[in-house]
């Protein structure tokens, strides 16, 4: 991409890769895929709005790539499967949680977030308050049970339904 000599179909055929690699993630990764997400419209901005050239817009967009190929080898790292890497990410989103509680409990926090809400999943639970309900009270006690930050706690709540309503489809039935 980088030796092309069309820099705009470069920037462009960046752009459509790295926007098809997103909407995968959107299927499974709430955080990581808005966070790309993110990423690339500014990326993107920048450069529509002339304050970068093409140039420098492909290295940035090769970079995010890398950065995408590095979030696959995360939950390698962690010993993590999708769906546990999936809640590790909307947990983490909270700085605060990270220092308190530090990676080895966010990550059985995670598990047991896993276990709990796929065994709580129904069909139609989306759409059944009664069943959100007790999926929500259920993560709250998880996240109590481990210390996360009070404070932060219903922020996270509301970011693991969120999560887990993109993975239900697959464990639900």
């Amino acid at each position: 991409m980088r030796d092309m000599p069309l820099k705009n179909l470069a920037v462009e055929t960046l752009r459509r890769l790295l926007n098809n690699e997103i909407k995968i993630r959107q299927k499974k990764f709430l955080i990581q895929s808005r966070s790309f997400s993110e990423m690339l419209e500014a990326t993107i901005r920048k450069y529509q709005n002339r304050a970068i050239e093409a140039a420098a817009v492909i290295e940035e967009l090769i970079a995010l790539a890398k950065q995408m190929r590095e979030a696959n080898k995360r939950g390698e790292d962690l010993k993590l499967s999708d769906d546990e890497l999936a809640f590790y990410d909307a947990l983490e989103v909270n700085d605060s949680a990270v220092k308190v509680l530090g990676e080895p409990i966010l990550t059985t926090i995670a598990r047991e977030l896993v276990e709990t809400v796929r065994a709580s999943v129904t069909i139609d639970w989306t759409e059944r308050e009664a069943v959100r309900a007790r999926i929500r009270v259920m993560v709250k006690r998880i996240l109590r049970k481990y210390g996360y930050p009070p404070d932060k706690q219903e922020k996270a709540t509301q970011t693991v339904l969120q999560q887990a309503e993109l993975l239900c489809t697959d464990w639900a039935g």
